[in-house]
C-alpha cells in the first residue's frame, strides 16, 4: 500500500504542477506552448505542435458539443479541416494531417520505390527508416549483425542513400527495432503518427496515436496529401486496482485479447484510463497498446501522466515534457463521462498472469490452468526454446525483472533448462543492460543474446534444433504466435507470454509450472518458491546510448540512388493498368481459402525478407501457406484453364500470362496481422482483381484499395458456401459504383447454372477514384498532372 500510496502523491503532485505552470505569472497553456521546442533532438526544425492542436480541438468541440475521449481529442486535432470534417465514428472518413512518418526496412523498400516514381523532390514530415527486419538469428548478437549487412548491403545502401536523397532520417542495422526507436527518441504525448508495421501502436504508451499502415498510406504523407481513415470508434478499457506479483503489464494485453479476439478491436482504437493507469510503467504502457495489433485495434493509448513524463526525462527530453504539462488536463486526457462504445473494467489487483496460444494471440490462458489445458489439448509440454525481448517486450525494466529471476535461480545452482535467446529493443538498451551487469546475469543463466533487431519474433531465426514438422513448444514474450511464423515450422506450438513467465518457464522447462505456487528444486536439493520478480522501472545511472547508429539525411545534389536493373533484390515499379471501364466478367476462382489468413499466409515473411524490394520475385511466395478449400492443402491449387494442380503464384502467372482475371475467395478477418502491402501489391501484380471474403482486417483493406484491387464482403456471410472453387465470378454493374452501394456478382457454376449473389463495399469516392486509375499512386500523379 506505500507503494501505491507514494504513486497517488506523486500523481497529484504532478497535477497540481501542470495547473501552477499554466497559472504562474498569468501565463496561459497556449502562451507557454507558443515557445517553439522540437518534437525531437534528431528533428530540430520541427516543432511540437500543441498549440495549434489545441486550437484545431476547441472548434471541434464546440461543433460536437459533448465530452470527448482522449482518442477523439488526439485524433481531431489532427483534422486537416476542422470547421468542417464530418465526424461520425464508424462512418466518415477523416482526412488528417499526421506529425511523421515511421518506416521500418522491409517495407520502406516499397514505399520509398513508390516514393521515388511519385516525382517529388524531398518528403513533407519527419519521416525515418529503420533496419531491424532483414537480421537473421543464428548464433549471437554480433555475428548474425556482421552477416546481415553482408547479405543486404545493397539494399541498406538503396535505403540509406534514398533516406540522403528524400530527406528520411536512416537509422542503421544494428541501431534496434523501429517501434523502441520511436519510444526513444520520436513518440510523444499528443502525436498523431503512422507507420510501416502494425506495431506501431507501440508509441501510444508514450501518449501518442500511432498507427499502423501500408507503404501507400506512408506515401500519401510524405507527399503532403491528407491521410485518410475511417473514423474509428472508441472502446474504453477502465483500469483498478495496482498490478502486483508475477502479473505484469503484458498480462492486460493478453487478457484484454481473451476477451475482444483477433477481430474485436476491428475498426476502432482502445483507450486506457482509470486509477489502475497509474501502476503501470511507460514501458508498460507501450507494451500493452503494442500488442493491441493483435485484437485488430486501430491503435492504443495511454493518457498522459507522471509515469511518462519521467520517460521523457530519462531519454533526454525534459524540455518536451516541460512544454506538454500545460496540456495534460485537457488535450492529453479524456473529458469526464467520455462516451466510449463498449467499456471493458479489469481490476490489476485481481489479473492473473496469462499464457496465451497455440497458433493464436487470443487463446487466453490462465497461467494457474496452462498445465492442465496443455494436457487436455496433447500440447507438447517441454519448453525446448524460451525467448524474451522483440519489440513488444526489450525495455531495461523487462531486462531487469528476468534477470532478478534468473539471479534466484543461479543463487540455487540452477541454470535455464530450454534454450534462452535474449533480443535487446534498441542499441541503448543493449548498453545499458550491458553496463549494468544484466546481461551478464542472462548469460550466466545459459542465454544468448541476440542482435538488436527483430529476429525471431517475425521468422528472422536460422532453428536448428528442430526438424520441420516435429511438434514441439516454444515460449515468447512476443506479440504474435501464428502457425508457422517464428520458425517456419508449422508444427511449432507458440506461447506468448510476460518475459518473467517466459524466464520463469525457461527454467523450469515445462509448461505445467506456475511459478507463485510451483518449486523448484536447488542444486543441493533443497526446494523453493521464487520470490516476485522485481526492478527499477528506469536504470539509476542513466541510459548509455551505446554506438552511434543514425544517418541524418543529406544534400540531395550530393546523392544519386540507383537500381540495378538485373538486381533481385530491388526493382522500379511499373503502373499498374487503369481500368477499362467494363465490367469484371467470369474471372476464375484462384483459391478459396478455408479458416485463417493473415497476411503471413497471403505473403511469407521469414526467408521472403529479402525480396521486399522486388514486386515481382516476393510475389512468388503469394498464399503459398493458405489452405485450399477444395483439399485442405496449402500451396495446391486446381487451374481452371488445364485442369491440372499447382502452386498458388503459379497458377496466377498462367492465369495473366492468358488475360484471364481471377479473384480471391476467402474467410473473416481476412488479412489481420502484418501491416505488409506486399499482400496486397502482389495479387494486383499478378492479376488479380478482387478479394472477395466475410470480413477484412482494418490495414489489409485499405492496402488493398491502395492498389486499385475490389475488396468485398459478403452481404450474407453465408454466402461463402455458395461459390465453389470451380466457378466462374462476374462483377458487373461496376460503371454505377458508388460509396456505400452494393456490387452485384452473378456466380456461374461449372454445371451451367447460375446465381447472383450481392457484396459489400466500404469505398468513399476518393477510393474508388483510386480503382478507376489502377492505384492511389496512379490517381496521384493524374491529379498533379491536371495542376
Amino acid at each position: 500500500m506505500a507503494l501505491y500510496a507514494k504513486v497517488t502523491v506523486l500523481k497529484k503532485s504532478w497535477i497540481v504542477a501542470c495547473e501552477m505552470q499554466a497559472r504562474c505569472f498569468h501565463i496561459s497553456p497556449l502562451a507557454l506552448a507558443a515557445q517553439k521546442v522540437a518534437m525531437s533532438k534528431l528533428d530540430a526544425s520541427s516543432y511540437l505542435p500543441h498549440a495549434q492542436l489545441q486550437e484545431k480541438l476547441e472548434i471541434v468541440k464546440n461543433r460536437l458539443k459533448r465530452p470527448m475521449t482522449l482518442s477523439e481529442k488526439i485524433l481531431y486535432s489532427h483534422l486537416d479541416d476542422p470547421s468542417n470534417q464530418e465526424i461520425v465514428r464508424g462512418q466518415s472518413y477523416l482526412r488528417l494531417r499526421p506529425d511523421r512518418v515511421a518506416m521500418q526496412d522491409a517495407t520502406a523498400q516499397m514505399a520509398m520505390l513508390q516514393f521515388i516514381s511519385s516525382g517529388l523532390p524531398r518528403v513533407a514530415v519527419p519521416s525515418t527508416i529503420h533496419c531491424d527486419h532483414l537480421i537473421e538469428a543464428q548464433v549471437g548478437g554480433a555475428q548474425d549483425l556482421a552477416r546481415a549487412v553482408d547479405i543486404n548491403k545493397e539494399v541498406y545502401n538503396f535505403l540509406s542513400t534514398s533516406g540522403a536523397k528524400y530527406g528520411v532520417g536512416f537509422w542503421k542495422p544494428g541501431s534496434g527495432i523501429i517501434h523502441q526507436i520511436i519510444l526513444e527518441n520520436y513518440a510523444f504525448p499528443g502525436l498523431l503518427m503512422i507507420g510501416t508495421d502494425s506495431h506501431t501502436p507501440n508509441g501510444g504508451g508514450l501518449g501518442g496515436l500511432c498507427i499502423g499502415v501500408g507503404g501507400a498510406d506512408a506515401v500519401d504523407v510524405m507527399a503532403n496529401i491528407p491521410w485518410e481513415l475511417k473514423c474509428p470508434k472508441v472502446i474504453g478499457v477502465k483500469l483498478t486496482g495496482k498490478l502486483q506479483g508475477w502479473t505484469s503489464p503484458k498480462d492486460v494485453i493478453l487478457k484484454v485479447a481473451g476477451i475482444l479476439t483477433v477481430k474485436g478491436g476491428t475498426g476502432a482504437i482502445v483507450e486506457y484510463f482509470g486509477p489502475g493507469v497509474d501502476s503501470i510503467s511507460c514501458t508498460g504502457m507501450a507494451t500493452i497498446c503494442n500488442m493491441g495489433a493483435e485484437i485488430g485495434a486501430t491503435t492504443s493509448v495511454f493518457p498522459y501522466n507522471h509515469r511518462m513524463r519521467d520517460y521523457l526525462v530519462a531519454t533526454e527530453r525534459k524540455a518536451i515534457a516541460d512544454e506538454i504539462d500545460p496540456y495534460g488536463n485537457d488535450l492529453l486526457r479524456a473529458d469526464e463521462d467520455a462516451p466510449y462504445d463498449q467499456v471493458i473494467e479489469l481490476n490489476l489487483s485481481e489479473l492473473e498472469p496469462h499464457v496465451n496460444g497455440p497458433f493464436t494471440p487470443d487463446l487466453a490462458n490462465p497461467i494457474s490452468k496452462l498445465g492442465e489445458e496443455a494436457k487436455k489439448n496433447n500440447w507438447p509440454l517441454d519448453v525446448k526454446v524460451s525467448l524474451i525481448g522483440s519489440c513488444t517486450n526489450s525495455s531495461y525494466e523487462d531486462m531487469g525483472r528476468c534477470a532478478s529471476i534468473a539471479r534466484e535461480a543461479l543463487k540455487h545452482g540452477l541454470k535455464a533448462k530450454s534454450a534462452f535467446n535474449i533480443t535487446p529493443g534498441s542499441e541503448q538498451i543493449r548498453a545499458t543492460i550491458e553496463r549494468d551487469g544484466i546481461a551478464e546475469t542472462l548469460r550466466q543463466f545459459g542465454g544468448i543474446v541476440l542482435a538488436n533487431a527483430c529476429g525471431p519474433c517475425i521468422g528472422q531465426w536460422d532453428r536448428k534444433d528442430v526438424k520441420k514438422g516435429e511438434k514441439n513448444t516454444i515460449v515468447t514474450s512476443y506479440n504474435r504466435n501464428f502457425t508457422a511464423r517464428n520458425d517456419a515450422n508449422p508444427a511449432t506450438h507458440a506461447f506468448v507470454t510476460s518475459p518473467e513467465l517466459t524466464t520463469a518457464l525457461a527454467l523450469a522447462g515445462t509448461l505445467d509450472f506456475d511459478p507463485r505456487t510451483s518449486k523448484l528444486k536447488g542444486a543441493n536439493g533443497e526446494e523453493f518458491l521464487l520470490s516476485n520478480p522485481y526492478a527499477d522501472e528506469l536504470p539509476a545511472r542513466g541510459f548509455d546510448p551505446g554506438q552511434e547508429t543514425y544517418q541524418a539525411p543529406g544534400d540531395p545534389t550530393l546523392v544519386k540512388v540507383d537500381v540495378d536493373p538485373k538486381s533481385q533484390r530491388l526493382q522500379l515499379l511499373e503502373p499498374f493498368p487503369k481500368w477499362d471501364g467494363k465490367d469484371l466478367e467470369k474471372m476464375v476462382v484462384l483459391i478459396k481459402v478455408k479458416g485463417k489468413c493473415t497476411t503471413d499466409h497471403i505473403s511469407a515473411a521469414g526467408p521472403w525478407l529479402k525480396y521486399r524490394g522486388h514486386l515481382d520475385n516476393i510475389s512468388n511466395n503469394m498464399l503459398i501457406t493458405a489452405i485450399n478449400s477444395e483439399n485442405g492443402e496449402m500451396n495446391k491449387v486446381r487451374n481452371q484453364l488445364t485442369n491440372e494442380f499447382g502452386a498458388v503464384p503459379e497458377t496466377a502467372r498462367f492465369y495473366k500470362s492468358k488475360g484471364v482475371n481471377w479473384v480471391v475467395v476467402g474467410d473473416d478477418n481476412y488479412g489481420e496481422g502484418s501491416s505488409r502491402e506486399h499482400a496486397a501489391l502482389e495479387p494486383r501484380h499478378l492479376g488479380g482483381r478482387a478479394i472477395i471474403v466475410k470480413s477484412f482486417a482494418r490495414i489489409h483493406e485499405t492496402n488493398l484499395k491502395k492498389q486499385g484491387m475490389l475488396p468485398l464482403t459478403f452481404a450474407d456471410p453465408a454466402d461463402y458456401e455458395r461459390i465453389q472453387p470451380s466457378d466462374r465470378l462476374s462483377l458487373v454493374g461496376l460503371a454505377e459504383l458508388t460509396p456505400g452501394k452494393q456490387v452485384k456478382c452473378q456466380i456461374h457454376h461449372a454445371n451451367g447454372s447460375s446465381e447472383t449473389i450481392y457484396l459489400n463495399q466500404s469505398m468513399n469516392q476518393q477510393q474508388i477514384e483510386w480503382f478507376k486509375a489502377g492505384s492511389a499512386l496512379n490517381r496521384m500523379k493524374e491529379v498533379a498532372a491536371s495542376k
